[in-house]
Order: C-alpha cells, then sequence, then structure tokens
C-alpha cells in the first residue's frame, strides 16, 4: 500500500529549520508539517537522531505529511548533536531533557491547541519513553515503535554479549556526519573501506572487519566520530552507566496512555511487551495503568515501519493480513487521546500477529490468559550432533541418556542466519543444523495445530571445559518441504550465569543449569510441521565471539577451543519451555 493513498483532507505546508532552545541553551533545528486551514490543531512530536530530511523523511509524501494531512500539527526534529542541532550527540544521555522541552515548546506553538503525542520508531521510540518519565504538562500520550528496554542485557550487549555487528554498523552510521563536520576526511575514507555494502544505510562490514581484535581498536577507528564507544566497551557489565536510561527503573514515573508497537522479529521484541505489562503494574496513575494496549505485528525491524507489508523480513512472505495499515492504527490513537480528548482504551488492549497461521488476534492480556508453560524434553538415543543425529524433543521426561558433546571453535564460528537483529528476519537453518558443533532436537511430526503464545526459554544443563562459553539456542519450525524457519534465538555467556553486574569464570567440568530466554513468540506450528530445538555456542557476527577464555571482551586476542557438554537425564533433564495455547 503506498503511504500517499491514505492521505487525508487536509493539504500540508512545510516549514524548514524552525529553531528552539533546551534549558541549556542549546539550538535545536526542527521542520514543522502544518495542515493548511486547520486552526488549534492538535499537535504531534518526532524526535529523530537519523536526520529530519533524510531517509523515510526524504520522500515526497512522508510519515510526517500523512498526520498532517489528517489535521496534525507535526513537528520533526533533528536530536542533540544532530544534522545542525547544536551540542554533542551521546547515546539517549540529553533525550530525557531535550524531549521535554520539545513537546512543551510544540505546546505553545501558533496553531497547536496544547494537546501533544509523541510518534517514533527504534531510537526515536526510546526517547519518547525517557521523555514521558519527565512528565511534561501538556504531553497527552505516547505511540512508540520497537524500542529497547534495558540497555544493558538488550541493547549494545545481549545477556552479556556485544551485538557485534549491529553495534560497529550502528556507530559507522552515526560517526559519518560527526567526521564530515570535523573534515576528517581521511578517516571517514578509512572507515567507508570497512563496509560490505557502501550503499546501504547501516551497511554490514567485511568479514575481516568483523573479525578483528582487539575490540577496543574500534575506538580509534571511529575516533572523534563515536568516542562513546569507549564507554560501552569499558563497562562490559550492568551497572550504574547503564541504570542511568534503563527504562525498567523509570516506569514508575510515566503517566500517559502509551501504545505499544512491536513485532515478533524485531531486535526490541523482548522489550515491547515488557513496556507494556510494566506500565499495566507500575505507571503512576489508575487511569495511565489502564490505558495500556500492545500492538505486535510479524515483521523484522522494518525501516520505516509506516508503510504496510508482507515482506521485508527474510526468506518469508506473512501474507495478506501482514499487509497491514499500521500508521492508521496509530492515528485512531491519536484521535481518541490528542484530538478528541476521550478516556478508555480505543482499541483491545492486546493485538497479536499470529505467525504459521497469518492471521490477527485480539487479547485481553500478555501473555494470553490461556497460555501455560509446557516441558518439550532434549531427548537423544545417541550423539545429537546437527539434524541427522539422534537428537528429539519429547513430552517424556529422559531417564538414563548420555550426555551430547561437540566442540566449539571461535575460529570457524556459527554463521548468523536470520534472528532478531537489525537486516534479519526468516532465513533457511538447514545449513547451520548440518554441522557438527550444532546440536538438533526435533519433535514429532505434527497430526494437527500447535498453537504457542507467550515467552520461551529453555532449561539447560551444561558444562564446558574452559573458564568461559556462551551457550546459543534456536526455536524453530520444520516445514513439509524440509525448510526450517527461525523462530526466536537467545544465549547465555557462562561469566553471567548468576548476575550481569558480578561475572564470575567457570569452573571447568561443573554442570550448571542455565536458564536461556528466547524471547517472545505467537505462532502456530501446523499439521505436517515439526518443532525444533538447535544449541550450539556461536553467533557470528550478531554476537562477538566467546573466545573462551574470561579475558575482557575489549582486550581478548587469544582464543581456544571449548569442548561443550549437554546433560538431558532423568537428574538434569534439560527441556524447552513452550507457551502452549489452550484453546
Amino acid at each position: 500500500m503506498d503511504l500517499a493513498t491514505m492521505r487525508g483532507p487536509y493539504d500540508v505546508t512545510r516549514e524548514w529549520d524552525v529553531t528552539m532552545r533546551t534549558r541549556d541553551g542549546k539550538t535545536l533545528f526542527a521542520d514543522i508539517y502544518r495542515p493548511i486551514g486547520a486552526t488549534a490543531a492538535p499537535t504531534l512530536v518526532r524526535r529523530t537522531p537519523y536526520g529530519k530530511h533524510l531517509n523515510d523523511l526524504a520522500e515526497e509524501f512522508n510519515e510526517a505529511h500523512y498526520y498532517a494531512s489528517h489535521g496534525y500539527l507535526t513537528v520533526v526534529q533533528n536530536t542533540r548533536g544532530r544534522f545542525g542541532s547544536e551540542g554533542a550527540w551521546y547515546p539517549f544521555a540529553y533525550e530525557a531533557r531535550d524531549g521535554y522541552d520539545t513537546i512543551e515548546w510544540a505546546a505553545g506553538l501558533p496553531g497547536s491547541n496544547g494537546r501533544v503525542g509523541t510518534f517514533g520508531q527504534s531510537y526515536g521510540a526510546i526517547i519518547q519513553y525517557l521523555a514521558a518519565t519527565q512528565r511534561p504538562p501538556h504531553l497527552i500520550t505516547a505511540v512508540p515503535v520497537s524500542a529497547y528496554l534495558a540497555s544493558y542485557e538488550n541493547y549494545w550487549y545481549n545477556h552479556g554479549a556485544l551485538e557485534l555487528s549491529w553495534t560497529l554498523s550502528y556507530f559507522m552510521n552515526m560517526a559519518e556526519d560527526v567526521l564530515a563536520k570535523l573534515g576528517d576526511h581521511e578517516r571517514l575514507a578509512a572507515l567507508e573501506k570497512l563496509k560490505a555494502d557502501p550503499t546501504q544505510r547501516f551497511s554490514p562490514l567485511t568479514d575481516d572487519a568483523l573479525r578483528h581484535l582487539p575490540l577496543r581498536d574500534w575506538i580509534e577507528r571511529f575516533g572523534a566520530g563515536a568516542p562513546f564507544l569507549a564507554d560501552i566497551l569499558h563497562h562490559q557489565t550492568d551497572g550504574q552507566y547503564w541504570w542511568a536510561v534503563d527504562l525498567r527503573r523509570q516506569l514508575h514515573n510515566i503517566d500517559v496512555p502509551m501504545l505499544h508497537v512491536g513485532s515478533w522479529y524485531d531486535i526490541a521484541n523482548l522489550d515491547t511487551p515488557q513496556y507494556f505489562t510494566g506500565l499495566l503494574d507500575h505507571a503512576m496513575s489508575e487511569r495511565a495503568r489502564d490505558e495500556q494496549a500492545l500492538f505486535m505485528g510479524p515483521w523484522a525491524h522494518l525501516l520505516p515501519y509506516n508503510q504496510p507489508t508482507s515482506r521485508g523480513s527474510g526468506d518469508i512472505d506473512f501474507g495478506p493480513e501482514a499487509d497491514f495499515p499500521i500508521l492508521e492504527v496509530q492515528r485512531q490513537w491519536f484521535d481518541h487521546f490528542v484530538r478528541d480528548g476521550r478516556e478508555g482504551l480505543p482499541r483491545p488492549r492486546v493485538t497479536l500477529f499470529m505467525t504459521g497461521l497469518g492471521q490477527w488476534r485480539d487479547e485481553t492480556a500478555w501473555p494470553p490468559p490461556n497460555s501455560r508453560p509446557t516441558a518439550y524434553h532434549l531427548r537423544a538415543a545417541g550423539p545429537a550432533n546437527s539434524s541427522s543425529g539422534a537428537g528429539r524433543l519429547s513430552g517424556e521426561r529422559p531417564g538414563t541418556e548420555n550426555p551430547d558433546v561437540y566442540v566449539y571453535d571461535p575460529e570457524d564460528p556459527v554463521p548468523t542466519a536470520g534472528g532478531r537483529y537489525v537486516g534479519g528476519g526468516v532465513a533457511d537453518q538447514r545449513a547451520n543444523q548440518s554441522r557438527s558443533d550444532v546440536l538438533v532436537y526435533t519433535g514429532d511430526t505434527l497430526t494437527e495445530a500447535l498453537e504457542v503464545a507467550g515467552p520461551v526459554t529453555l532449561r539447560l544443563f551444561a558444562a564446558t571445559d574452559c573458564p568461559d562459553t556462551d551457550f546459543v539456542a534456536f526455536l524453530s519450525d520444520v516445514h513439509p518441504d524440509g525448510f526450517v524457519q527461525n523462530l526466536a534465538e537467545g544465549l547465555v555467556r557462562m561469566r553471567y550465569r548468576d548476575a550481569y553486574d558480578e561475572p564470575s569464570a567457570v569452573e571447568p567440568g561443573t554442570v550448571h543449569e542455565l536458564t536461556i530466554e528466547l524471547g517472545n513468540v505467537t505462532h502456530a506450528f501446523l499439521p505436517g510441521h515439526r518443532v525444533r530445538l538447535h544449541v550450539t555456542s556461536s553467533d557470528f557476527p550478531r554476537w562477538d565471539r566467546n573466545p573462551n577464555t574470561c579475558e575482557p571482551l575489549d582486550s581478548a586476542l587469544a582464543m581456544r577451543k571449548a569442548t561443550q557438554t549437554v546433560y538431558h537425564e532423568q537428574s538434569r533433564p534439560s527441556a524447552l519451555m513452550l507457551p502452549v495455547l489452550t484453546r
């Protein structure tokens, strides 16, 4: 669907480079989209570090035009330190107070009725939550799309592992504007050579660049373009550096209705439902707690989200129902709260896309009330190495069984194939599941649909012969034609098995009971399909390779192989926990 076909009744005029001053005297630049003929218009604000005139905003009819054409005075602002706005950009550091100042400024613009809503995706979603914690008086509601929640556990780091490929690609992109302003063309040219596809926004880097060690060399490579990388690599454990923007610690300060938008193959898969449930429990007022809604589509981290599509998420078409006008849903939310000033929810509390069936479902809660954690035990009558092995999933607990063993070599990591990262989504898992360093456990062929909705976890009893290592798990759906569709993935870095703020080395050979969080799913395994789990120790270059030495992540150079042992016996019953729907 073309965005322009959803144009509203108002013609739109755009005012360029309108300035406002923050409380500390920095000038921020914004474009204002005005609905011609509208008076006392409800107002919407989008703040972005990616350029108010670039990417999706460069389109002749963009998201801001869309809202303005429906009668909203719409403000799009470059955040501090980006594309002409004054000050220095440091991820999230100034966004709460700058967001407050911008919302209050926008409420006082000529033509505004003083009622403000906010919108935006990814970074532009996180900063909506940060601004809302400051409770600007004129903020009525917010619609954040695809926002991280916990800044250590699932942002630059993921349960202790560095989101290597995305972090480097992101900072490469963000450094370019800074280095260009500084005139550091030599550094820009050197960085350009490290891109796999220089024409692509957030291009992945070359394999040689991603394998480079030590990781701290990237601090010098980016130079003044991304000085904060030094802080991120220095703070390898959870702590006060991360807590300042860990929104789990601030949800009790939010007091407005919110529509939380996310999707199953998105980088914020874990986070979007947590925002929803967290504010249901902890928002400041009863009204705010009652006026939270969750909307989860099937997609990956689409750039942008405002164009409905059934594709764009890897090797899959989610079906015609996924071709969904998500901007219409957001505008209806704004109409209800910002334009009309009404109370109560204008839509179902929870809306979920059921992959596999390709259908939308309305629910009353997340997880759905009829979701039950159900154990699928890891079993094997022989070695479970690769999809040709003897690994299986069973509802029956194991008796006496031999453990499964594989060798993880960080010089030969399992390559990333799909998942929840920018540029990810669905990818066939067959190649990875054919490797001997991947344990594969497959359920029986289904005779009726198995529907799941909720968080997926793996209880894994495992040991290693090294002081540190990773265990990585993937849930997938084996189709009758052999295609293996990834659904969810997660990892545990062993040094953080007990706490993210107090890492500790592993005693080689000691068996540990681990919990691996694979994130959220809403999926139907159809008749003729099979449930599959695979366990390995790498997903590179998405996550940095664990060198198995327990050295600091930023300075590690030496790598060693690790012999990994996975147990599934009566006293150590490793099990995949699926949130099965009982209907």
